[in-house]
């Protein structure tokens, strides 16, 4: 436990029979038979009653071979209990809790992550509501417009929690008692804040976190910490250092960019139990707009890297936009799965850019395979080299490259139109993936944006000052993809941005949750919509599904507001967790 930082666990008794509801609860006492081993978490499909990791398995599929509910019955959702998970009182207008994540659950208990990092145990056994068990609260100090949390772990009979303050909490799942607490990110050599705003990820003994402050200037890199004690067993630093492979890709001027250069992970990678590899994405260069500061191709930002589970040791990466300079960083989920290639399987590793093409990468090697346009509205790039997959007006070499000259702003040009928006394609925003009709399921933003080249140098950033940008186009979308054939099977828009994620089923659904408050399923196949029931509070935490004696739910929490680049005040936030059943 940290010395001077209070952290606060208590236990409350389940309730007794009839004194909240007519089904008296007579379950025996919240303990547990079996402890989430590493082999659970390897073979997480083989129990479609439970949700052991925040993305269904450890190659992030987010899918469900549940099918209770189904298309023939999901009309007849509704909502079965509710509880408050406290704490969103922040200002009106601010983004509130900002909860991102989705709860766990492990033969009838489940395991929700809540604002300023809160974690709650609660027994879900009862069909008519759930009986909260302990509250654990690590006790960060508050700052800021609110907390962001996007989930937490489980590994043996710990949960596993990485704050926003930079800790790694191990948290007794049967009492909500610390195991140990350990100060992990810091303020950096140059004196940037690092934090965490992923999920960890537990597989092999070890919790993976990342640093996900790039965009402060806090460089990025993931860590491997010993599950038995919070040590730090290794760590992978996303800008390379002078004399490291990939350092001559920040072509030094005198202002030592790659000190600040970003790089961040704010999204939990995934685990290729094949290769024992760690797969993520990295996040943008820094700073975002200004390429003429940092000069050269930016390594390892907007890539996908491929992490020796054992070492932390690189083993592969594939550069998606070389010197972004509209920050479309790859946070995004990486997927993993097996699909036919010019008539042979490969192993892949699956990814929807946020620079709008969907990618196919060698899961073993990183090679490119093939890229398809996803995003509506796209015209930073004519296209994807089919054999390199760099785009087609890249230049290797170039200290600064130009692109298309109408779409690639520089210092001092006029404002120009970009498509995708900024805030563009999908970011952390988890998808799914259905592994019998090999389709992969986005929700995420489509549009267009303006931005001008600024007028000179910030004196605090060295980044460009005066730039200013405007969404002119800008709109939710979600997105059915065949993986082999790489196209776009069917599309549906709504008005605003979403900011959650996705759930596929085998009863032939996807799920989501729209930041109008709005939980919808739709038709895997065609997206026509099927279900749809308003909450009444903004939502940006993606549904995941679960089953106790035979009888399946959906549940989601609630979040905060939607305030940039379009405002969304319409509803109050909350934190809340809804269960919705037949």
């Amino acid at each position: 436990m940290l010395a001077g930082v209070a952290t606060l666990a208590f236990a409350l008794p389940a309730l007794a029979g009839g004194a909240a509801g007519p089904v008296p609860n007579t379950f025996p006492p919240a303990r547990y038979t079996l402890s989430v081993s590493n082999e659970r978490l390897l073979n997480a499909d083989n129990e479609p009653q439970n949700w052991l990791t925040s993305n269904q398995n450890l190659k992030s599929w987010r899918y469900s071979g549940l099918a209770q509910i189904n298309r023939s019955n999901v009309s007849n959702l509704k909502l079965v209990w509710a509880m408050s998970l406290g704490g969103a009182n922040d200002v009106v207008g601010n983004n509130g809790p900002n909860v991102m994540s989705n709860p766990l659950v492990d033969n009838g208990f489940l395991f929700a992550n809540s604002e300023w990092g809160r974690t709650f145990k609660i027994d879900v056994r009862n069909p008519k509501r759930g009986d909260l068990l302990w509250v654990h609260d690590p006790a960060i100090i508050h700052q800021g417009n609110g907390s962001l949390t996007r989930g937490i772990a489980m590994y043996d009979n710990a949960i596993i929690n990485a704050t926003q303050d930079g800790r790694v909490l191990s948290i007794n799942r049967d009492t909500g008692e610390l195991f140990w607490d350990q100060q992990v990110a810091v303020v950096n050599e140059w004196g940037s804040r690092e934090r965490f705003n992923s999920q960890p990820l537990t597989v092999e003994g070890l919790a993976i976190v990342q640093n996900g402050a790039g965009d402060g200037g806090a460089n990025g890199w993931v860590a491997g910490i010993d599950l038995k004690d919070g040590k730090e067993k290794w760590r992978w630093e996303v800008i390379p250092r002078p004399g490291q492979p990939g350092h001559e890709t920040w072509k030094d001027i005198g202002n030592n960019a790659w000190q600040h250069g970003g790089g961040g992970l704010w999204t939990v990678g995934s685990y290729d139990a094949l290769t024992r590899s760690y797969v993520t994405g990295t996040g943008n260069p820094v700073p975002q707009y200004d390429v003429e500061f940092r000069p050269g191709d930016n390594l390892y930002t907007d890539a996908a890297v491929a992490l020796d589970i054992d070492t932390g040791k690189l083993k592969w990466y594939f550069q998606y936009t070389p010197q972004d300079g509209w920050d479309y960083d790859e946070n995004g989920i990486h997927l993993i799965y097996d699909i036919p290639v010019d008539g042979a399987m490969r192993h892949i590793v699956g990814h929807f850019g946020r620079n709008g093409f969907y990618y196919n990468l060698d899961g073993r090697s990183g090679a490119f395979i093939n890229a398809g346009q996803y995003a509506n509205e796209l015209n930073w790039t004519k296209g994807i080299d089919p054999k390199t997959g760099k785009p087609v007006e890249y230049q290797p070499g170039l200290a600064v490259q130009t692109y298309i000259p109408a779409t690639r702003t520089l210092r001092g040009d006029p404002a120009e139109r970009v498509c995708p928006t900024w805030h563009g394609g999908l970011a952390h925003q988890p998808p799914a993936y259905n592994p019998v009709k090999r389709i992969v399921y986005a929700v995420g933003t489509e549009g267009c944006y303006t931005q001008n080249g600024g007028t000179g140098i910030n004196p605090n950033t060295g980044g460009m000052a005066g730039r200013a940008f405007n969404s002119d186009l800008y709109y939710g979308g979600i997105t059915a993809h065949d993986v082999v054939t790489n196209k776009v099977i069917a599309k549906v828009a709504v008005p605003i941005e979403i900011r959650s994620g996705v759930l596929a089923t085998a009863g032939g659904l996807i799920f989501t949750t729209l930041t109008e408050g709005e939980f919808v399923a739709y038709n895997d196949e065609t997206l026509e919509e099927v279900f749809s029931f308003n909450v009444g509070t903004p939502l940006k935490a993606p549904p995941m599904t679960f089953s106790i004696n035979n009888k399946q739910y959906i549940a989601f929490q609630t979040s905060g507001l939607h305030v940039h680049p379009v405002r969304f005040v319409d509803l109050m936030h909350s934190s809340y967790l809804f269960v919705f059943s037949l």
